[in-house]
């Protein structure tokens, strides 16, 4: 699952409005404004919590499904590290394949002791809802972008052109669009980095250095030779 780890600084959204402040943006809802897909996007990268030993696991659920949680004794290869600390404050809400948790309920269930996330494999991806774990918690890149929208249940990236209308080109792009490869990866678009339009910003949660969700930057080369399309929300909101 293609991502790029280039942080950036936090989106300035010119106002004091939080998502996790709302209560009401995160019920589901026939439409949502790009203001909004952006706050809930926010409230998702920048979610605070508090892990314990009891939130990581590695090896198989009673169920028996493969867990892995990104936390920092996960070491799948080297050169690759999870990120997430058991006893320390933790920022951003973990990767877990078939996630659909909001932040409210993502720190329910972490209190009950629950798994904090459960990163992506390949094998996975060929089980698709099979793999998903009733044990871990968090959010995956088609979960968060269903999230964004405000919908009552998550959609995958093979769905998402069913709702959407594709855009002719990448410059079309506009605030809580998307850039979607099917059954691939989904990242939300915020805005363009430069004035040629080379860079996008976009929140999304994928493979590592990530394994949470986080805003940054991506080109639109590399967009373009794997084969994402710029697709528009139909039910978005000016």
């Amino acid at each position: 699952m293609p991502c790029c780890g280039v942080l950036v600084g936090i989106l300035a959204l010119g106002n004091d409005l939080c998502a996790k402040d709302d209560p009401q943006i995160w019920q589901p809802s026939s439409s949502v404004t790009r203001t909004e897909a952006l706050l809930i996007a926010n409230s998702y990268a920048e979610h605070r919590w508090r892990a314990s030993e009891t939130n990581l696991h590695h090896g198989t659920d009673p169920q028996g499904i493969m867990v892995d949680t990104p936390d920092e004794k996960f070491h799948p290869v080297k050169g690759v590290v999870g990120w997430w600390r058991s006893g320390s404050w933790n920022t951003g809400m973990p990767y877990k394949w078939g996630g659909f948790d909001t932040p409210q309920d993502f720190d329910r269930r972490i209190a009950q002791g629950l798994w904090a996330g459960d990163v992506f494999t390949t094998r996975k991806r060929d089980l698709n809802d099979s793999a998903v774990s009733r044990h871990a918690v968090g959010v995956d890149c088609s979960g968060f972008i269903s999230r964004c929208w405000r919908l009552s249940a998550p959609i995958s990236t093979y769905q998402i052109p069913a709702r959407c209308t594709q855009l002719s080109d990448f410059d079309d792009l506009r605030p809580g669009d998307v850039v979607n490869k099917e059954r691939v990866h989904v990242a939300l678009f915020v805005k363009f980095d430069d004035p040629q339009r080379k860079n996008i910003v976009v929140y999304d949660v994928g493979c590592p250095p990530n394994w949470k969700v986080v805003r940054h930057l991506m080109s639109v080369a590399y967009l373009r030779q794997q084969g994402f399309k710029a697709w528009h929300y139909r039910a978005m909101r000016e």
